[in-house]
């Protein structure tokens, strides 16, 4: 090879070994099986609808599934920050598997965007943002759902996990300040095959309503079982139920549950004038051409809003320093705390560098399950 030749090599893999540095690789894990696989499947699904390309610079997806399983969940973590050196994980789809991503991401120093809502710990919440509704936010919107139809006394039954464990705290907060009374607080596992004795603890108690803490199609057995044993109060459900899963599951035992959800799953019901309703039409209009009618998912949404998350910050990134790099990572992390009034599926996000959760009340509609759909509560 002649000296001329060797330096076109030469100047052509220096040159794809630029272009290589320049892809943005995004890590993602998904509980796509498991008994969140409700919730991680239209994430998934939205991953695949997500930009190719951002800020002028390729963007590889990498999709693990985590089974719903934490400890699988923190394993995908490490491989794909040890491995496949990504630049942003996104998940996981449930509170613990979030929160054991964030050991990884914040060890690391990856930028991380979670599914579920929880509440990281001081040292390491620098590192993650949250695309859900906080807890606090929604339990309010229930607490003064509860009030305005006359309810005194309340049930509780949630997952023994974080997510229960963290509704159960907010919640006690809530009803202490407002004048709720707490008359029975019961747990229960994901996996549960019967809530019998929890439920009827609870009926015990007679209380004006029942609280069902939850996410995806295990939350309809707690209902269900109230009907079934003749409740006839108010049953209440969290966010973590809305998707068409969760209604097929439960049937007309779920009927008349009223529960917060984000402005995506009612678009069509929501004013013009809400902030989010051009945003979530559009994401309905993409996810439903790809995966038929009808199947949108507040959980796919929770997706795509990380993909509006990410259109934002990664340009201002890329100002600063090259994907596949600490540098890099870093001017991301930054990135995402600079984005301000960003309308989204979900609400309008303006995050800052004490708050990483970045909704406020427009992220909320009470909605009603009604002949086996949403119906906004006005």
């Amino acid at each position: 090879m002649n000296k001329s030749l060797r330096s076109l090599l030469a100047l052509f893999l220096a040159g794809a070994a630029t272009s290589a540095l320049a892809d943005i690789t995004v890590g993602v894990t998904l509980s796509t099986t498991g008994p969140a696989a409700s919730l991680g499947i239209p994430e998934k699904n939205t991953i695949a609808l997500l930009p190719k390309s951002i800020g002028g610079e390729k963007v590889n997806y990498i999709v693990l599934d985590d089974a719903t399983d934490p400890t699988a969940a923190s394993k995908n973590a490490r491989k794909l920050v040890s491995e496949d050196k990504v630049d942003v994980i996104i998940g996981g789809s449930i509170t613990p598997s979030s929160t054991a991503v964030l050991e990884v991401a914040a060890e690391s120093k990856t930028p991380q965007i979670a599914l579920a809502p929880f509440a990281p710990a001081a040292d390491k919440a620098a590192w993650v943002f949250q695309m859900p509704q906080d807890f606090g936010i929604m339990a309010g919107a229930i607490v003064d759902h509860m009030l305005a139809n006359g309810v005194k006394t309340v049930g509780f039954i949630g997952y023994t996990d974080g997510y229960g464990e963290l509704w159960l705290r907010v919640m006690n907060k809530i009803t202490a300040e407002k004048g709720l009374k707490m008359v029975a607080i019961e747990r229960f596992n994901r996996t549960d095959t019967s809530v019998t004795g929890q439920i009827l603890k609870i009926m015990s108690t007679t209380p004006d309503a029942v609280l069902v803490v939850g996410s995806g199609t295990p939350a309809a057995m707690p209902q269900a079982t109230l009907v079934e044993r003749g409740y006839k109060g108010r049953i209440y459900q969290t966010h973590g139920v809305a998707n068409k899963d969760f209604l097929r599951v439960g049937g007309k035992n779920v009927e008349g549950a009223v529960l917060p959800v984000g402005p995506i799953l009612v678009a069509e019901q929501l004013p013009d004038s809400n902030a989010s309703k051009k945003v979530a039409l559009n994401y309905i209009k993409v996810y439903e051409a790809a995966y038929g009618a009808d199947s949108r998912n507040s959980f796919g949404a929770h997706a795509w809003d990380a993909g509006l998350l990410l259109q934002q910050a990664i340009p201002e990134a890329l100002k600063k320093a090259k994907p596949g790099t600490p540098e890099f990572r870093a001017a991301l992390r930054e990135a995402m705390e600079n984005v301000k009034e960003m309308p989204a599926d979900h609400g309008v996000f303006s995050f800052s560098p004490t708050n990483h959760k970045g909704l406020d009340s427009r992220a909320v509609v009470m909605v009603r399950v009604e002949n086996g759909t949403w119906k906004v509560l006005h």
